[in-house]
């Protein structure tokens, strides 16, 4: 079957990588044709049993602007004549982080799906922007316990990283809490004058990975109905480190489910089957005070091959593309139905 897929009716300038990412996707018996610019939409549109159309809502801000408002309505109009099913992207953001979001309030009704980013988003983007690319890590001499890293401040994070800090369990790590604390110049991104800059917190720096035991990995949310996995774990994983997650109730099972490893054969990850946040945050930093002590030299060896699974599974082009074709096999039962899938 022949599908369109206008990228981004405004092309805010994320259509690019929303056709990448769907250039990813390989569903039998559905071929899908991507196009970035409204534009340039096909003329023969009657060949497509199924037409749709992304908003993007990366930046609300736009909505601010009347010209930009009216012409997003005159396009949405025009395409709805036109058969158009629509879907509002936010996969940048999980779906507790985009209900401020004004183009979300506008179009988010019963003819409108939204795209959160869930888990496969990010492993895209750090699939696309580091396939290839020839690291240097090493893990052999390490001088550190953790590498915890807090940027933007969410109240999970304050919470986690009081506990940490009263225990004394970030005594010996680096670690941060933006903007009052910043690693040491010497871990920081080299190629970047003052980070954090927007765009460069997919960019990854071996020497603070090679030098710490294990990442703390400060997910964006902590709730207990959404999984959402952002550079934050991909970033580990490409570095082949051990983790331990503070994020989503059961985001380490949602991990395995997609292909990963992870380390309860080596210590105690039943934090991740804790559904209260708070307790959640007892069991990572009784964990973590346990596991300092830990002979990390063993461990290394120990989970060598199962690192090397992660790192291997993450650049997959297949096993990406199956999980791709689950979101987009999405896309196209909700253009076959008139209201949004529960």
């Amino acid at each position: 079957m022949q599908n369109l897929i206008l990228t981004d009716i405004m092309k805010t300038g994320h259509h690019y990588f929303y056709g990448q990412y769907i250039d990813f996707a390989d569903i039998p018996g559905q071929q899908i044709d991507v196009v970035n610019d409204y534009y340039l939409l096909p003329t023969d549109l009657g060949k497509y049993i199924r037409k749709i159309a992304i908003i993007c809502s990366i930046n609300p801000t736009y909505m601010q602007s009347k010209e930009y408002v009216q012409d997003l309505h005159s396009r949405v109009a025009r395409l709805k004549q036109l058969g158009f099913k629509f879907i509002i992207a936010s996969p940048w953001e999980s779906r507790a982080n985009v209900t401020h979001n004004d183009i979300i309030k506008n179009y988010a009704d019963k003819a409108m799906l939204t795209w959160y980013g869930e888990y496969d988003w990010f492993w895209f983007y750090m699939y696309d922007k580091h396939c290839g690319t020839q690291f240097s890590f090493d893990h052999s001499d390490k001088k550190y316990d953790f590498l915890y890293l807090n940027k933007q401040s969410r109240p999970h994070r304050k919470k986690l990283y009081k506990k940490l800090s009263e225990n004394g369990v970030l005594e010996n790590s680096l670690h941060t809490r933006w903007p009052d604390r910043k690693l040491p110049a010497e871990y920081e991104l080299p190629w970047a004058q003052d980070y954090p800059i927007y765009g460069m917190d997919q960019d990854i720096y071996e020497k603070p990975y090679n030098e710490t035991n294990c990442s703390i990995v400060s997910e964006t949310n902590d709730n207990d109905y959404d999984v959402f996995m952002t550079e934050k774990i991909w970033k580990p994983i490409i570095a082949q480190q051990v983790f331990v997650v503070h994020g989503n109730y059961l985001y380490l099972q949602k991990l395995r489910e997609i292909g990963f490893k992870t380390f309860g054969n080596y210590f105690d990850e039943s934090y991740d089957l804790e559904q209260d946040s708070n307790k959640r945050i007892d069991k990572i930093v009784s964990l973590c005070d346990k596991i300092r002590t830990k002979n990390w030299q063993d461990i290394y060896l120990q989970t060598k091959a199962l690192r090397q699974h992660n790192f291997d599974t993450l650049f997959d082009r297949e096993k990406l593309s199956k999980e791709i074709n689950k979101t987009l096999n999405l896309f196209l039962e909700f253009a076959d139905s008139s209201q949004v899938p529960s």
